[in-house]
């Protein structure tokens, strides 16, 4: 739990500020004080020496917050850290929150078990309730921010002046780059957007950042205030340089937006096209269940925040799970609309708004969270930018999903019992990402835009869409045949024979080129000069692997088995592994099925598993095998649900985190029992079902020739290798263009690895991102990987791009390569080579 310090000039004002604030928590928080100097004529004054060993009563590896009232009081405390140890002083913050109202709001957040910057968050904002009580303001966030202003002006200021060149601004995408950025900073972060002359905002408030407006073209002003304040503006300065990883060239809009609508003729609905390609069926409607929120007076206000806290923790944990969901369906990048909504949830203007309303006003969690949530809609609403208006979908999305966890509601079914086209006013991008392709055949709104983050999302799922049609529609009775066109933004209600007929040869003409395509994929990766590389597919659930072998997968080389653990208050039983284990291979028809055990750890925590503590670093923590070999009773239960899923099917084991030779063969043995007690109770099972590991770990590829005499295969994972070989974060901005596996020193440890297997006479694949990209083919191909596994949806390009390279091109390329001294250089490298098409 945080502790909390106070500094005060008068010892006796610093203890009147302790018991206060220590009555509000019944004792629950450690408060030190640190106050007044041993002079009787002069009592008054602060002591550094004082003051670090006040820190060090109430020390703890969760923070502690020093709050002072002021001059020399600050002196002290900056003095104060120079007596603590480098690691101690990391997790010291000092807060210049008003002394006694920042107290009180900051125990009680310790005391919900609030983190560190939780904690500062609610102690900055502790006057906004006395302000709102005495009426000198209408909105609570805004004392906020002008007292933390205010405050601040002593500090260090810098300032730099940018030019947005983002082809769609600061969306909610780069939004949450921003804001996750500016939040790992003490120094406070403001924006503002000089081109349309906005008030300032907080850099850490993804709604403030959002509702700026900011489009391509726009100048922004970016200040920072406090110690670490060049070091933040250095970090925001590389997202904008690099254009916060997107490329303005692409962007996923429909190809309807290019071509001129004709107008709607007699018996057509003319709407907006959002998603390319024909729909006919009948129409289903979705119609999510109202929530009703009832206004009522509480008593114990800091059991009502802690009944909000715990709703936005579930969400959040919904909400991971969905992310998790749609990175593997539709791919990293629209995916991160998710990451918005998290976000979202963290936003300290939100929640020390809506704390302030159930604090002053004993309002409930369900009225003071639809409050504020209307708050911020309203604010998006007067964004002159119709693109960023848009984004209050996602505002929409998460606060209803906040509501629903509070008031008790199911959550919306989505699942079609057979084929049909799907009648709403409008969905959520969490309802459109959770959609099932082959039974959703179409989507006809009554709402929303080519844009929204609904529509790019079926777009990427290849669902056709009409959006914006007539609310007549709405009155359709279930069952009534629909037509309609993702490329006109037409739409049809039963529609006439003609009609009929010429979507039907349209539909059958994109059909026909679709299965032309899928039959091109459905043929070997093999090289102009006859090297055939197997291309896999990498899954998360049984409509992915559906999709995999639709698109031409040959096999799964990476089962994502945590989709199973997530989302639920206890493990999956081996009966509920079971059934799903051996439907995936029954869609693969004995086609190879590689399933990774639970690679889940402290980054990933599963509440019910009670792991017991908090990580520092849980990238470095207790994960993937690590975890399976401590918990062995859950890692049995999972191998005993593979090895029965494994009769009559081609099913192998893979290992994740594998660090040590010890690791392999603690878990073999841990599956050796597993098999004697199979065997022992007469359950059949693959007694020769090969068992391999991840390569993601730098010490596995020093002794990859010893690993290799272990196991029956390999398969590199370049997403962890990156990072732990570059010792870089993807996340952190200032490092992301180190965290590259087109490193040539990660190449050079996949090029040990693949020489490790083949000279032990073993497999090797390598199933991280770096597999998908079609550039990065050559090097792969050159480097000798015997399999790639990949997302669904890029089977086919990798598969088209290694039938236009040969074996030895590809060998000459990765020769140079090595020997370039960047990424960049390889990227230049590759991209200037010749290689004649197929």
């Amino acid at each position: 739990m945080v502790g909390i310090v106070i500094v005060s000039h008068s010892k006796q004002l610093a203890l009147g500020v302790r018991e206060l604030a220590a009555q509000m928590v019944q004792g629950q928080v450690s408060i030190a004080v640190a106050a007044g100097i041993e002079d009787p004529e002069n009592p008054l004054g602060t002591d550094p020496i004082q003051v670090s060993e006040a820190i060090a009563a109430v020390f703890s590896d969760a923070g502690v917050l020093v709050l002072m009232d002021l001059g020399s009081a600050l002196l002290s405390a900056e003095m104060a850290l120079e007596f603590l140890s480098v690691e101690q002083r990391q997790k010291v913050y000092l807060c210049e929150a008003p002394l006694v109202e920042g107290a009180i709001a900051a125990v009680v957040a310790a005391a919900a078990g609030r983190n560190i910057h939780q904690v500062m968050a609610e102690a900055r904002g502790a006057l906004a309730a006395k302000a709102t009580q005495l009426g000198m303001v209408n909105n609570p966030v805004a004392v906020v921010d002008s007292n933390i202003a205010a405050i601040n002006t002593e500090s260090p200021t810098r300032e730099i002046r940018l030019i947005v060149s983002n082809r769609l601004g600061l969306h909610a995408r780069p939004a949450a780059q921003f804001v996750g950025t500016a939040a790992r900073f003490q120094s406070q972060i403001l924006v503002q957007n000089l081109t349309r002359n906005t008030e300032l905002v907080r850099g850490d408030s993804i709604n403030q950042v959002t509702t700026l407006g900011v489009r391509q073209g726009h100048e922004l002003v970016i200040s920072a205030i406090g110690s670490d304040a060049d070091e933040a503006l250095a970090a925001l300065q590389v997202l904008f340089a690099t254009n916060f990883g997107e490329d303005n060239a692409t962007f996923n809009y429909p190809s309807a937006l290019g071509h001129e609508v004709t107008p709607a003729s007699h018996g057509e609905l003319l709407g907006i096209a959002a998603s390319s390609g024909v729909a006919i069926a009948p129409v289903v409607h979705y119609q999510p269940t109202p929530i009703t929120v009832t206004e009522y007076h509480v008593d114990n206000v800091e059991a009502e925040w802690q009944r909000l806290q715990t709703a936005i923790r579930t969400a959040q944990q919904e909400i991971q799970a969905v992310f998790s969901q749609a990175s593997i369906q539709i791919g990293d990048a629209e995916a991160a609309i998710f990451d918005a909504q998290l976000l979202f949830l963290e936003d300290p203007v939100l929640l020390e708004a809506a704390y302030g309303r159930i604090l002053e006003h004993h309002l409930n969690a369900e009225a003071t969270w639809q409050a504020v949530v209307d708050e911020v809609v309203t604010s998006y609403h007067t964004i002159e930018d119709s693109y960023l208006q848009e984004r209050v979908d996602d505002v929409l999305d998460v606060g209803q999903r906040v509501l629903r966890l509070l008031t008790g509601n199911a959550p919306a079914n989505l699942h079609l019992e057979s084929p049909a086209i799907l009648i709403a006013t409008d969905l959520t991008p969490s309802d459109t990402a959770g959609l099932d392709p082959t039974k959703v055949l179409g989507i006809c709104t009554t709402s929303g835009s080519a844009t929204s983050h609904s529509a790019i999302i079926a777009r990427t799922l290849g669902i056709p869409a009409v959006l914006g049609v007539d609310a007549q529609v709405l009155y359709l009775a279930d069952g009534t045949l629909m037509a309609l066109d993702g490329e006109s933004g037409k739409a049809w209600v039963e529609p006439e024979s003609h009609i009929l007929e010429q979507l039907q040869v349209k539909q059958e003409a994109w059909q026909t080129a679709q299965q032309e395509a899928r039959a091109t994929a459905h043929q070997p990766a093999i090289t102009r000069d006859g090297r055939q590389v197997s291309i896999f597919a990498n899954i998360g659930s049984i409509s992915d692997v559906q999709l995999a072998v639709a698109n031409g997968a040959e096999g799964v080389g990476l089962l994502r088995t945590e989709f199973l653990y997530l989302d639920r208050t206890s493990a999956p039983t081996e009966e509920e592994q079971l059934v799903v284990y051996q439907a995936i291979a029954q869609v693969l028809d004995n086609r190879p099925l590689i399933i990774r055990t639970l690679d889940i750890g402290g980054d990933k925590p599963l509440p019910y598993l009670r792991i017991g503590f908090p990580e520092a670093n849980p990238f470095l923590g207790w994960r993937g095998i690590r975890l399976c070999l401590g918990l062995p009773e859950l890692f049995k239960t999972q191998l005993r649900a593979i090895l029965r899923a494994s009769v009559g099917n081609q099913i192998k084991i893979m290992l994740p985190m594998i660090a040590t030779l010890t690791e392999v063969r603690a878990a073999k043995v841990i599956l050796g029992e597993v098999q004697a007690e199979l065997n022992q109770a007469g359950i059949p099972f693959d007694a020769a079902m090969q068992v391999g590991i991840m390569v993601e770990v730098p010490s596995a590829v020093a002794i990859a020739d010893r690993l290799a005499a272990e196991v029956d295969f390999f398969s590199i994972g370049t997403n962890d290798l990156s990072q732990y070989v570059m010792a870089g974060d993807r996340t952190n901005p200032r490092v992301a263009n180190l965290v590259d596996a087109l490193q040539p020193a990660v190449l050079r440890m996949v090029q040990q690895t693949v020489q490790a297997a083949h000279t032990a006479g073993i497999s090797v694949g390598l199933c991280g991102e770096l597999a998908a990209d079609t550039l990065a083919t050559p090097i792969l191909l050159g480097l000798g990987l015997d399999e790639l596994s990949v997302n669904p949806q890029s089977i086919p390009a990798i598969k088209q791009a290694i039938a236009k390279l040969s074996l030895g091109e590809s060998e000459a390329i990765v020769a140079s390569a090595l020997q370039q001294d960047s990424a960049e250089h390889i990227r230049e490298l590759i991209s200037t080579s010749v290689i004649p098409p197929g």
